[in-house]
């Protein structure tokens, strides 16, 4: 009997990347790959051999309408860039009963990583005494008033309560810290979140010490962190932006830091790379990382991880999901435009 066919356009992302050597034998073992090469797969390569896939992994899947009622086989669409994003007919799959996942659940684990770190450095001063250091101007045994603090039994406030910030909250838990999060859609939803008290947005932002931005960007939150909730935060706030910057004011934000209203620690930004001569090089009160919290040692190989589960999960008519699965309130207000890849 001949394996399900699976269509592999992963490209720009690297297989060494999403799959450890041994996922992708094992998914090899499952599935027929077709394509699976680190360069881009042409157009009508992939249109030829639609009708007999069952399984389309790409990094931004672009099929239309004709392209899926052509797929009749077709079982799941699995992008592996972040996010779900224009350039798949969301209505079609709905109607045919075609999953669409996302591997967004598969950075959770990098990236709260990455944000706790950025949330330690940012609330001891690490950085800045490093800087202090190297220019011999360092402060011994000086305690920074007000913009240095500690995490324990801290309040932190996420902005956006997704997996990543749920990872990133379970990390904090043995410092004791009160959190708050503004999600509206997963407070509708009746969500499991032990813990974690839900408010408003302006209510997040300006009562809590750490502010976490960890939000899917939508056509609706551009700059949700607006400059007027930044003019209303607590002097000394640290702001910790980790999913993307559509979500924030970002030069208010910078402005703020410059100022030393607060402190701010992104790994994101408006415009990537950014510019040598960007003026936001000069800043003071923060700490930049260009977009690397999922960019370590097999710090992707979860996303490979979840697609062998999930795809042998269809094949065995199994209900159990590991990647995000789309719903027609997930992708009704997606980004029109590409977003940066983490």
């Amino acid at each position: 009997m001949p394996k399900p066919l699976l269509i592999m356009d992963q490209h720009f992302r690297q297989v060494e990347e999403l799959f450890r050597p041994s996922a992708y034998g094992e998914l090899k073992d499952a599935c027929e790959i077709h394509g699976g090469v680190n360069w881009p797969m042409p157009r009508a390569d992939l249109v030829d051999r639609l009708p007999e896939a069952e399984f389309v992994v790409a990094a931004k899947p672009e099929l239309g309408r004709e392209d899926i009622e052509a797929a009749s086989n077709l079982k799941a669409v699995i992008e592996v860039s972040g996010a779900f994003q224009s350039g798949l007919d969301y209505d079609v799959c709905f109607e045919r009963g075609i999953e669409v996942l996302s591997c967004a659940p598969g950075f959770r684990y990098s990236v709260a990583e990455m944000a706790l770190g950025l949330m330690l450095a940012g609330s001891r001063g690490i950085v800045d005494e490093h800087e202090r250091f190297r220019h011999g101007s360092e402060r011994w045994l000086h305690d920074n008033i007000g913009i240095d603090f500690s995490l324990y039994h801290q309040s932190i406030g996420f902005v956006g309560f997704g997996s990543i910030a749920r990872e990133c909250a379970r990390l904090l838990a043995p410092f004791s810290p009160r959190i708050k999060a503004f999600d509206p859609w997963l407070k509708a939803s009746g969500a499991d979140a032990a813990g974690v008290e839900f408010g408003e947005l302006e209510d997040v932002v300006t009562t809590s010490r750490c502010v976490v931005v960890a939000a899917n960007p939508t056509e609706e939150n551009f700059r949700l962190v607006s400059r007027d909730l930044i003019n209303k935060m607590r002097r000394g706030t640290l702001v910790v932006v980790i999913s993307r910057a559509h979500l924030v004011d970002f030069e208010a934000l910078v402005e703020a830091a410059d100022e030393g209203r607060i402190r701010l620690a992104s790994d994101v930004f408006p415009r990537e790379p950014v510019s040598r001569r960007d003026e936001i090089r000069q800043a003071e009160n923060v700490i930049w990382s260009p977009h690397r919290a999922a960019a370590v040692e097999g710090g992707r190989h979860p996303i490979g991880d979840m697609i062998l589960h999930d795809v042998r999960a269809i094949l065995a008519g199994e209900n159990q999901r590991q990647l995000q699965a789309a719903s027609k309130d997930t992708v009704r207000k997606i980004i029109r435009a590409p977003l940066v890849a983490g």
